[in-house]
């Protein structure tokens, strides 16, 4: 088994190398967050431990955390006439072992089509779907490791592209002082479809995090870096920001911030240079035994708000 996962993993890498010179990046819809509690926490947070299923979307050792036979459904608004949806299922396996799959769907809705003279020829749509198999594994009673397997497709109208792309997550938990730490490496892989002739660049991502309880208080902070695979940018850029107020065993209320989003999303208007709030994001969430419900608001874009909900339930 680990001869084999040693040989996807160089093909996968090869692939990243064959095109490291493509000229733009597609399936940008998997750097959205998926659960609303990370995305209350500045967007970018691979160490969450509690036990919700969303966290298979953003590092794949973190499920060994979540309950058995877990079901999760998800819904995100977009920008105008753009919606996600998706869902995931999370089941142990014997005692240190935990397998998951799950589902991603970005719907663009329906735009114009026309000529390079601009004279309209009619309507066309664009949607992109991955689907995706997750395996976690306790390597110690602190230290877990996952792996995500995943098929990307898109089309855009009659044109149509397809990826493959694994996903490699680590994190290290110690409950007694608070602390959660992780390394991921999200997308390895690339096109096996282009649209056209020109293969292009799938979103490498290699994340670091930390989450610390404050012990004693109902504090949680956490700090991830995101895009070290590409630091073309100062080190505030990389860093998104949260913080989880613990409201007893079953609520909490979070807000975190996004330094590069809410520098990419800066424009000039009348008022000066502003980001209209884009960068800061607020949520909660209720987790009980069996039944858990997140939601979470932010700004993706500077002319639309988000709204993610999650809903779980272990069977």
């Amino acid at each position: 088994m680990k001869k084999g996962l040693l040989v996807v993993i160089s093909v996968l890498l090869s692939v990243i190398r064959m095109h490291a010179q493509e000229s733009q990046e597609v399936y940008s819809f998997l750097r959205l967050p998926v659960s609303a509690h990370a995305a209350a926490l500045g967007g970018d947070n691979i160490t969450l431990t509690d036990d919700d299923a969303t966290v298979i979307f953003h590092n794949p050792a973190l499920i060994s955390d979540v309950s058995d036979k877990s079901l999760n459904l998800n819904f995100m608004t977009y920008m105008e006439g753009a919606k996600t949806a998706s869902a995931s299922f999370v089941k142990a396996y014997k005692e240190r072992a935990t397998w998951g799959v799950a589902a991603q769907y970005m719907d663009y809705g329906t735009m114009k089509e026309t000529t390079v003279d601009n004279v309209e020829t009619g309507d066309f749509s664009a949607r992109d779907i991955a689907l995706a198999g997750t395996f976690a594994y306790l390597l110690s009673d602190r230290i877990s490791g996952g792996i995500t397997g995943r098929f990307i497709t898109s089309h855009i109208g009659s044109y149509s592209s397809a990826a493959v792309a694994i996903d490699l997550g680590l994190n290290y938990q110690n409950d007694e002082h608070g602390w959660s730490l992780s390394a991921v490496a999200k997308n390895l892989g690339g096109q096996i479809k282009a649209y056209e002739d020109d293969f292009e660049r799938i979103p490498l991502d290699l994340q670091l995090g930390v989450t610390k309880r404050l012990i004693g208080s109902p504090l949680r902070l956490s700090a991830t870096l995101s895009r070290l695979s590409n630091w073309d940018q100062g080190f505030i850029k990389h860093l998104a920001v949260g913080a989880d107020l613990l409201l007893g065993e079953n609520i909490y209320v979070a807000a975190g911030y996004n330094f590069r989003r809410a520098s990419e999303m800066k424009i000039t208007d009348d008022d000066g240079e502003s980001n209209h709030g884009a960068g800061l994001s607020l949520g909660g969430g209720l987790q009980l035994q069996r039944f858990k419900l997140h939601i979470a608001y932010a700004k993706y874009h500077v002319s639309a708000s988000s709204l993610l909900i999650n809903v779980s339930y272990s069977l």
